[in-house]
Parts: C-alpha cells; sequence; structure tokens
C-alpha cells in the first residue's frame, strides 16, 4: 500500500490516525471540518514533506462529510494517488481522472463516500506563477492527462521515498530544489488542458453549495428548533425540490438525514467534554427531544450509548485536571 514502505524521518513526518477524535487537531490546525461517515471502521493516514517552494501532503482519507476553509495564497492542487477515487467536490462528482486546483480562498464542501487516496500540493506565495490559475477564489476540476497524471504521481511516491530513506538530501537546498523542479515540470505538463466545459452544471454545483451553506448557519443558529422542510423552503426563498436536491447533491442524502447526523455529531462533542452535562440535557441542546429514538440513532451511528460517550468524556477531564 502507499504507506507501507515509508518510515518517519527528519525530512518525512507520517502520521497513522485509529479514531476520528485523534484526527481532529490536524483539522483544527488547517480549518476544516469532517464529519465520518463510518466510525467503526475509521482509519486514517497522512506523510507531508516540505520542499523549499511547496508542501506534499499525502492522505488516506476515509468515508466523510468534509468543509474546509481554504486559504491559499501561493495556490493548491490536489491529485489522486489511486484509480479508485470518489468524491464530491461543491456539488461535482469526481473521479480519479480528474484533478482539482485553487489560488486564493474558497469555502469548500466534500462527500467521500469511502477511503481515498490522494496529494495536495501546496504553494508558497513567491513561487514564480506559473501560468496554472486562471482565476482566484475558485475551485476548478480539470481531467487530467493520463501519462502526464501517472508521471506526476510517480514523482510524488520517489519524493516521499527519498524524504524516508534519505532525509539529509532535504537538508541541502541543491538537492531539495532539484526534487521540486522535476514535480513543477511534471504539474506544468498536467496544466496543459482545458477545464470541462460544463458550465451550467458547474454553476448549478455553485448555487447548491451556497444553499447548503446557508442550511448549516440555519442550523448552527437554531440548534434546539425543530426544522421542517417547507419552512426551511420558505425561509430561503427556495421550492422544497430546489432545496432537497442541493442537499443531495452537496451532501449526498437526504436534508433530514444530513440535518439529523450534524445534530448527532454536534451532541457528540458536548458528551466528550464530561462535566456536569447529563445524556438527556445534551440532546435536547441539539434539537433530540424523544430520548429513546435519540438513543437509537447515536449508536448506529457511533456503536455506542451516548452514556458511554459522555462517561469517556468524563474520564478524559478528569485525568487532565
Amino acid at each position: 500500500m502507499l504507506f507501507d514502505a515509508l518510515v518517519p524521518s527528519s525530512a518525512l513526518q507520517l502520521i497513522g490516525f485509529a479514531d476520528v477524535d485523534a484526527f481532529r487537531p490536524i483539522e483544527s490546525m488547517e480549518d476544516a471540518r469532517s464529519i465520518p461517515l463510518d466510525v467503526s471502521n475509521f482509519a486514517a493516514a497522512r506523510a507531508v514533506v516540505s520542499l523549499p517552494a511547496c508542501r506534499i501532503i499525502v492522505m488516506k482519507s476515509f468515508a466523510r462529510i468534509l468543509d474546509a476553509a481554504y486559504r491559499m495564497p501561493g495556490g493548491m492542487v490536489i491529485l489522486s494517488m489511486t484509480d479508485d477515487l470518489q468524491v464530491n467536490a461543491n456539488g461535482m462528482d469526481l473521479d480519479a481522472r480528474f484533478f482539482v486546483a485553487l489560488r486564493g480562498n474558497e469555502e469548500c464542501h466534500f462527500v467521500e463516500p469511502q477511503t481515498n487516496h490522494y496529494a495536495m500540493i501546496i504553494f508558497s506565495p513567491g513561487l514564480k506563477d506559473r501560468g496554472w490559475f486562471d482565476h482566484a477564489d475558485d475551485l476548478r476540476a480539470y481531467v487530467a492527462n493520463r501519462p502526464a497524471l501517472l508521471h506526476t504521481r510517480q514523482l510524488l511516491l520517489d519524493i516521499l521515498r527519498t524524504a524516508s530513506v534519505q532525509p539529509f538530501l532535504f537538508e541541502t537546498t541543491e538537492a531539495a530544489a532539484h526534487l521540486q523542479e522535476g514535480l513543477l515540470l511534471a504539474l506544468d505538463d498536467l496544466f496543459r488542458i482545458e477545464p470541462p466545459s460544463h458550465r451550467s452544471a458547474s454553476v448549478q454545483a455553485d448555487r447548491s453549495a451556497k444553499l447548503v451553506q446557508r442550511i448549516d448557519d440555519y442550523v448552527a443558529a437554531y440548534p434546539t428548533a425543530p426544522i421542517y422542510t417547507a419552512d426551511l423552503a420558505g425561509e430561503f426563498g427556495v421550492s422544497i425540490r430546489t432545496l432537497g436536491g442541493a442537499v443531495s447533491q452537496v451532501r449526498g442524502m437526504s436534508l433530514h438525514q444530513y440535518i439529523r447526523l450534524k445534530r448527532l455529531w454536534a451532541t457528540r462533542a458536548r458528551l466528550l467534554k464530561g462535566g456536569g452535562a447529563t445524556v438527556a440535557t445534551c440532546a435536547r441542546a441539539q434539537g433530540f427531544h424523544h430520548l429513546g429514538e435519540f438513543a437509537a440513532a447515536y449508536r448506529a451511528t457511533f456503536h455506542e450509548a451516548p452514556s458511554d460517550t459522555l462517561a469517556r468524556g468524563r474520564q478524559t477531564r478528569f485525568s487532565a485536571d
């Protein structure tokens, strides 16, 4: 597998995560928020290498909903490292044929229905403009030239392996710059294509993503209020069909399922804080007033009772004190 031949070194940061709570600190540093879709089979890993003008992050992800507030003044490229990638990005279904690029700032929404392996290449603002990013503040998807994609993948793997077994090479500017230049040239080839011309589909996906963001804001503002589809559609001035279609396109589930999942995760976060809270007060604070149904939904999602989560949160807090 991708990480099997790697060992951490002074040039390669390599971390595995056994559960989502161990993964959270990484996200908090990068202004990202994940909701796992399969807690019982959670596994993730991350490898990081720094070059003079870019940082390479290779991820083994997990089935999840991901919101990320990207701040990329120098630009960013994300590409698949295997041929089985499945992801929805801002309402667009992408597979391993695509790569995405962004320079500037954008709120991005992803759904990964499965484990994916991909690379993020984040560029320094000081890197000379190579004409890759035509539009600022806009995540764009491109169909990759297959040979260029395979070549870029191989170079990324070579850089990871070199950082693992020959970290001293990264201590000299000349050697690190040589590795970087090979990667930049490969990306030049990758960008020698035109973005897909499905403009209307892109516009619709953007509208759906913005509508889902309004739903997220509404749920956060009214955590205990019952939410009815007709009322929410009226609040936003759209049809019920448009509202449900937007959530299905961007999040891959119904509006009801999505809101319930968000509220379950908010309840879990409160339970893990421990303290003097009870399961009932934590559940009601997120709009769950039928505690039997809440407990069943919680167990089905997290494979433990809410009381077990609360006890673990109290124990962790007690140990920290």
